[in-house]
């Protein structure tokens, strides 16, 4: 077995590991199942990346998120680490290509989406992958408590049966008790090793400010905090308005949403990350897989749905360990809003059925078939072909992916991809024969690699722009190459995938749990109280009632909040007033000069009393002459 700090200098460049870290890594490689609490930036992956280096056979990681699991994978790869994701996005030949090379042992991690575990695909290949360990990713999506339930992953303990030696580490960055006991129910752990890391953040300040003009407080904030910054919107029109207002005011700022195509997506984070753009207005989408050390603040404009989801999104500022504002603007309005989301977020049951005849007819999925497939999710033509709501259609959807009948996966980040299907010599004859595509061919051969082995991501405008042709010209070769089975080209797909997760059945008779469906709603409406609670106390320390959220206990004030800064003013101003009454009394007797009337004070800082003394000289209350003579005036 290698040595895990050998692998964390090899592939990370690191030479220690961050608290916590190699505590969790030991426990894996004891063959503990264990679970691993990290708050956002905290390195989670290299909790179940460096043990699994450290032995033979492949790392299955279960992750909910297309974006997510492209994000690690390029990570790895960039780090010359064999890895491979599974995802709706791929067609059958990719994925049996995909399974071939991790049989092979071509590569040492592969991701797949939970919906995937009980395909016949995977369960065929199952036992010829050589599973070392099991990583599952956002661990909270198993519990029904967490902020993010998918029913998807409570199948996940089904490979318990398949795997019954192969340890599990779960991995989040944000649990209570009650879902950290939950996740390990859910996954049958065998010898429980629970690692949580406080979730204190102490160079991050807390700050919530009652605000009516949020847009002028916003740019207060951007003049008044330098470096770069993330501002936090409900829906995708404000995110294209803040930033267009912010650019007015000569603020370099770009906006950020689901809606965008996979290369605006990829543009806008590669020109945040490289300080082209000091702020991104976005929507919730924006921020997961993206490490960016040096976010000064993240302003949120509306409520969060959860202080889970705050917590991660705030997170994302000071990772770097310097000081950064987690700034939340309020007002009355935003509390009746969240709790109106929550209502709209759950339809009655007839319109909840309603939906899924209308998705159903629409893929034309007969009754008793459908199970595993998947397709490209078009909101808004559905609803317009069937007179529907958007905002109904969508949450139909996400209440039918707790009920386990379908599954609404982003597809947004997953870019276009090519393989060679000739043989080497094969190619360099077909280049011969037909020299119109030799500049294209060996313009891919150049700029990527693995192409005969896999199918691989590529950038249709970087690569026309390299080449010195256009990007339709590229594609349409790309296009001639894939009918002449030279290779195999799929375009990129800007549209989410719908996966039926259960076969059809007759809407009349979709089974929905009204318990479950009163518990959902009811878990959501305590979260949204929670987030209405942190922003309305005006009492207690933000980040107490942040930590005692999430079942720390042990906590003291942070100082640094806005409670805490306004509770240290009122103290130092009730000292100052009490100070200079001590000090009018004192001069009603006599004058003093100033020193002596400072070292008269000394039980109190000299500061303060210094202060004390400038105060009463603005108010015209004492007069200090050119022999320093203090005096009442």
């Amino acid at each position: 077995m290698a040595n895990t700090l050998e692998i964390l200098a090899k592939y990370w460049r690191h030479t220690a590991f961050r608290p916590g870290q190699e505590e969790i890594i030991n426990s894996v490689l004891a063959g503990k199942d264990t679970l691993a609490l990290l708050p956002t930036g905290g390195g989670k992956s290299i909790c179940f990346q460096v043990p699994a280096l450290a032995q033979k056979g492949l790392c299955l990681v279960i992750s909910p998120l297309i974006a997510l699991m492209n994000d690690q994978v390029e990570n790895l790869k960039q780090r010359g680490i064999k890895a491979m994701a599974i995802t709706s996005a791929m067609n059958w030949h990719e994925i049996r290509i995909a399974f071939m090379n991790c049989i092979n042992g071509e590569y040492k991690f592969l991701y797949i989406s939970p919906e995937r575990l009980h395909t016949e695909v995977f369960l065929k290949n199952l036992h010829d992958l050589k599973i070392s360990m099991i990583a599952v990713d956002e661990a909270h999506c198993i519990s029904q408590w967490g902020y993010d339930f998918r029913p998807s992953y409570l199948k996940i303990a089904e490979l318990r049966d398949l795997l019954p030696k192969v340890p599990i580490i779960a991995l989040t960055a944000s649990a209570t008790d009650k879902v950290i006991e939950d996740i390990q129910q859910r996954l049958e752990f065998v010898k429980p090793s629970v690692f949580k890391s406080t979730f204190a953040r102490k160079n991050l300040h807390y700050i919530v400010q009652y605000e009516d003009d949020k847009i002028g407080r916003l740019f207060s904030i951007c003049n008044k905090i330098e470096g770069t910054g993330i501002v936090y919107v409900r829906n995708r029109r404000k995110t294209v308005e803040i930033a267009e207002i912010l650019k007015q005011y000569n603020i370099k700022a770009d906006f950020y949403h689901a809606g965008l195509k996979a290369d605006e997506r990829q543009r806008k984070q590669a020109d945040w990350i490289n300080n082209k753009t000091r702020i991104i207005v976005s929507t919730n989408a924006f921020g997961m897989g993206i490490d960016k050390p040096d976010v000064r603040f993240v302003v949120h404009m509306d409520l969060p749905d959860s202080l889970e989801a705050y917590f991660q999104e705030a997170g994302r500022g000071g990772r770097d360990g310097n000081v950064s504002y987690a700034v939340l603007l309020f007002q009355q309005m935003d509390a009746e809003n969240l709790l109106q989301s929550v209502e709209q977020s759950f339809p009655q049951f007839d319109e909840v059925k309603q939906s899924y005849q209308a998705i159903a007819n629409y893929f034309q999925i007969a009754i008793g078939a459908g199970n595993g497939m998947s397709f490209d999710f078009n909101l808004e033509v559905i609803c317009n072909n069937y007179k529907l709501k958007p905002v109904t259609m969508f949450n139909s959807i996400r209440f039918l992916e707790k009920e386990g009948y379908l599954s609404l996966q982003d597809n947004g980040y997953e870019q276009s991809k090519v393989m060679i299907l000739f043989h080497k010599q094969d190619l360099y004859n077909f280049e011969i024969k037909h020299p119109k595509f030799e500049k294209v061919l060996k313009g891919l051969l150049r700029n990527y690699g693995g192409l005969f082995e896999e199918h691989v991501h590529i950038n249709e405008f970087v690569l026309a722009k390299r080449l010195l042709i256009s990007v339709p010209e590229l594609e349409d070769q790309l296009r001639r190459l894939t009918k002449l089975e030279v290779i195999e080209y799929i375009p990129k797909s800007q549209l989410p995938k719908l996966i039926f997760t259960a076969n059809r059945v007759d809407a009349k008779r979709l089974e929905l749990s009204p318990e479950n469906y009163k518990l959902l709603k009811k878990t959501a409406q305590e979260r949204a109280d929670s987030v209405i609670r942190y922003a309305t106390d005006k009492n207690v320390c933000r980040n107490r009632l942040l930590l005692t959220y999430f079942d720390e206990t042990t906590i003291e004030d942070c100082g640094n909040c806005d409670v805490c800064l306004k509770r240290k003013r009122d103290v130092h101003n009730v000292e100052l007033h009490s100070l200079s009454t001590q000090i009018l009394n004192v001069l009603h007797n006599h004058p003093h000069k100033l020193d002596d009337l400072v070292s008269l004070f000394y039980r109190f800082d000299k500061a303060l009393v210094v202060e004390s003394i400038n105060e009463l000289a603005e108010a015209n209350e004492i007069k200090i002459d050119k022999n320093k003579m203090v005096k009442i005036k």
